[in-house]
């Protein structure tokens, strides 16, 4: 489980997506996560506590300079 998290960071889902892909970017941050797949483009909103349960790893981080 992920403790933090910001909007464009990619993370590893822990199951995969039906397209075969377990990588998502964040697209939205609020009391509801918007999270993109990389695979095939589908967008997903989860509530919070959700997605902290099925988020595995953060991939790379955005960085804002």
């Amino acid at each position: 489980m992920i403790d933090h998290f910001e909007l464009g960071d990619t993370v590893r889902m822990k199951k995969p997506h039906a397209c075969g892909t377990d990588t998502w970017t964040i697209t939205r941050v609020g009391a509801d996560v918007k999270i993109r797949c990389l695979g095939c483009g589908r967008v997903v909103m989860l509530d919070r506590l959700d997605f902290l349960k099925s988020a595995k790893q953060i991939i790379t981080k955005e960085t804002n300079e």
